[in-house]
């Protein structure tokens, strides 16, 4: 039997389907930004030391840069970057007319590249490029990006996350597949 509106069980059963769909889409999208949330709520406080050991370190003063070369291994707090290489800017404070430059000096972009690896408490992302900029607060992962939060996956090529916003981006890689994919278990598993 038909209803009046002509849905029949084949027409509710469609709509079901869609309507799953749809949920799940609204989970998958909402549970993306888990990563950037969970750094976000987790974010080391500035004012803790960061430690940093690599097999070489090369201070280039007039680009206000220091590059550390070979199992380069950081860490503030939680937070723990691994990467073959991390080149780190920063902005010297200003310092009073003629007066020796002393004082804190403040980071402004952080590169790393090859074999990048963040990881922070239940959180593991990886990818082959890093590029952390400190005014904007955001951080972005390139190149076959991977994101664990305890059991959960997302991959793309490119994963933005902004830090103020508690925002996730996955992008997929448009010269394979094109797709972001993404691979959610109940806690029980």
């Amino acid at each position: 039997m038909r209803h009046k509106s002509g849905m029949g069980k084949a027409n509710i059963k469609t709509m079901a389907t869609m309507l799953r769909k749809f949920f799940l889409i609204c989970f998958i999208v909402f549970s993306t930004a888990l990563p950037a949330q969970h750094i976000f709520a987790q974010a080391p406080k500035t004012d803790e030391p960061i430690h940093v050991e690599a097999d070489l370190m090369v201070s280039k003063q007039k680009e206000n840069a220091v590059i550390f070369t070979g199992n380069v291994d950081a860490q503030q707090g939680p937070l723990t970057i691994h990467s073959d290489e991390m080149t780190v800017y920063h902005q010297n404070q200003p310092a009073a007319a003629g007066a020796k430059q002393e004082g804190p000096q403040k980071i402004q972009k952080l590169y790393a590249d090859g074999n990048v690896k963040i990881v922070q408490d239940n959180l593991v992302a990886t990818g082959n490029h890093m590029e952390f900029f400190a005014d904007t607060r955001k951080v972005l992962l390139t190149g076959d990006t991977k994101v664990w939060q305890d059991n959960n996956l997302v991959t793309g090529e490119k994963v933005l996350l902004d830090l103020n916003t508690g925002t996730t981006v996955v992008e997929p890689d448009k010269n394979n597949g094109g797709r972001v994919k993404a691979f959610f278990y109940p806690e029980n598993q």
